[in-house]
């Protein structure tokens, strides 16, 4: 199989330019930022006095509208702390040490229920078996 060589294009100027590269290029990652980061951007744009100033210093860091306004609100509810990054996802429930102690008991106490069910199956199986009692389907009981 032949290598795929970039097409040669003529540019305005006279010489040959590259065709961009056709590969997709793999997911971009979520940006994040510090917290010295934004509260570095938030003194930038409170010292923007010219109209247009706060556009062009978005265009330049890459940021929107909407992180100055979120990041505004975070430094008025509590500074640092609010803005350092958050960790995503569900919050993990923590189990209080009397629950865990209540539901290892629990569990020991059907864990004793159920050997002693267990006995109690096998020894009438096989008083089944000594009386010469059929068995209706052996299969099914030992699956329950």
């Amino acid at each position: 199989m032949p290598d795929i060589e970039p097409k040669q294009i003529p540019s305005a100027d006279g010489g040959d330019a590259h065709a961009p590269d056709p590969e997709v290029l793999p997911r971009a990652k979520r940006r994040q930022y510090t917290a010295q980061y934004k509260l570095r951007i938030l003194e930038e744009v409170e010292r923007c006095t010219e109209r247009g100033q706060i556009g062009a210093l978005l265009r330049r860091e890459g940021l929107y509208s909407s992180h100055l306004s979120k990041w505004r609100r975070q430094r008025a509810e509590g500074q640092l702390q609010a803005l350092s990054p958050q960790k995503r996802g569900r919050k993990a429930q923590e189990v209080g040490v009397e629950e865990l102690t209540r539901l290892q008991r629990e569990n020991e106490r059907l864990r004793a229920r159920l050997e002693q069910a267990e006995m109690i199956i096998d020894v009438q199986k096989k008083l089944s078996r000594l009386l010469g009692l059929p068995v209706e389907n052996p299969e099914i009981e030992e699956t329950r």
